[in-house]
């Protein structure tokens, strides 16, 4: 078990529907990384933007992301992880991919569609959360719009931090910084929300705001508006226990299951 977990948040701009030159833009940025990362997170549909047309771009999970994926996360001995455009016989989904250091995969495919984009009449919705360990530490991934619904985040199993990764326009960007600190003071986790930057083809415009918080709300590190940029932030599990075991708000949580 690792006492400090550090993460690096790749904030950058995505390339409309290229996956290869996302990839390559991804190989260049990644060489600045910290050497004591142990976990890179990346945007939402990293390589593609948040698109409407999956079937111009959609892959499979042995497909050139996926192993991009795991060929990164050998060779930097680094777990690394967003979401993708994938395709599963005739359905679709956002999924978040997340490769450990030796290649072994997990995933979590979004559950709450953005209706006002249409993402509902093009992608299956998940039906299950995903929490996880990784070098003792519980994760739970979420992707963009399951940010807006606290219920599906609630902290029924003493995860340790929620990871977000999206495409988060930036006329709701207030939004976006504000329930990502409720997110951390309600469920009495770290949180980390990676936003990207700049224009997508729909000229809808991203201004970043990827940031790390505690479990009372406090920054403990952000990026710079439309700036791509690494955060690197490492998140302590001495301090996540104590104030646990300080306020216990957890204990008097609500009982009842999410169905």
């Amino acid at each position: 078990m690792f006492k400090e977990l550090k993460i690096a948040a790749i904030q950058t701009n995505i390339l409309w529907e290229n996956i290869l030159g996302n990839l390559s833009q991804y190989d260049e940025m990644l060489q600045n990384i910290s050497e004591d990362v142990m976990l890179i997170v990346l945007p939402e549909m990293f390589a593609t933007g948040f698109t409407m047309h999956p079937e111009n771009c959609a892959e499979t999970m042995d497909g050139s992301s996926v192993n991009w994926m795991q060929d990164k996360a050998k060779e930097l001995n680094k777990a690394i992880m967003g979401s993708l455009v994938i395709q599963e016989r005739e359905n679709y989904y956002n999924r978040m991919v997340f490769v450990y250091p030796n290649g072994a995969l997990r995933y979590y495919d979004k559950r709450h569609l953005f209706t006002l984009a249409g993402e509902d009449k093009k992608y299956t919705p998940g039906m299950e959360r995903l929490i996880f360990d990784y070098k003792g530490w519980k994760i739970c991934p979420m992707i963009c719009y399951d940010l807006r619904f606290p219920v599906w985040s609630r902290n029924t199993k003493n995860y340790d931090v929620l990871i977000y990764m999206a495409n988060w326009p930036k006329p709701r960007i207030n939004a976006w910084d504000t329930l990502l600190k409720a997110r951390a003071i309600e469920n009495m986790s770290y949180v980390v929300g990676v936003n990207r930057i700049g224009f997508d083809e729909n000229n809808y415009e991203f201004n970043g705001h990827s940031q790390a918080i505690d479990p009372l709300g406090k920054s403990i590190g952000n990026t710079s508006e439309n700036s791509p940029e690494i955060l690197e932030v490492i998140l302590d599990k001495n301090k996540l226990n104590t104030l646990r075991n300080k306020f216990q708000f957890l204990n008097d949580r609500d009982s009842f299951e999410v169905y």
